[in-house]
């Protein structure tokens, strides 16, 4: 089972995500956090195999969140998720350490399968 921890502020995209992992055979969702503070705190204390962290959050952002797991040695997949364009991110995303930058419309069965699949490894952009 792939462990799966989800780091978003709003409630609506985590109801979505559980849902998700629930419904794809392999994956299980092991805790969500409203803020990147929150997440690391539980990516330490669940240690993870797959991390969705969304780009934009009050106070840290998941860019800062994603560069906090890699100095602090998480072998989770980092994966970071917007709704806004990927083109318009900040530069940053792309050199943050996770291992991919997705938009949240395009997360399903088939790309979570996919991330793992890719990514399991623990290649990074």
């Amino acid at each position: 089972m792939v462990r799966v921890v989800t780091v978003d502020d709003h409630e609506p995209f985590l109801d979505v995500a559980r849902e998700l992992m629930l419904a794809t055979p392999g994956f299980e969702p092991v805790g969500e956090a409203g803020s990147a503070e929150e997440g690391l705190a539980l990516a330490e204390a669940e240690q993870p195999d797959l991390i969705l962290i969304d780009v934009h959050m009050p106070g840290m952002s998941g860019i800062e969140m994603a560069r906090k797991l890699r100095a602090s040695g998480s072998g989770a997949v980092v994966v970071l998720i917007s709704a806004q364009e990927l083109a318009e991110l900040p530069a940053a995303a792309q050199s943050c350490g996770a291992a991919e930058v997705i938009s949240k419309q395009e997360l399903g069965r088939a790309t979570l399968r996919r991330l793992w699949a890719d990514h399991q490894d623990g290649s990074t952009l």
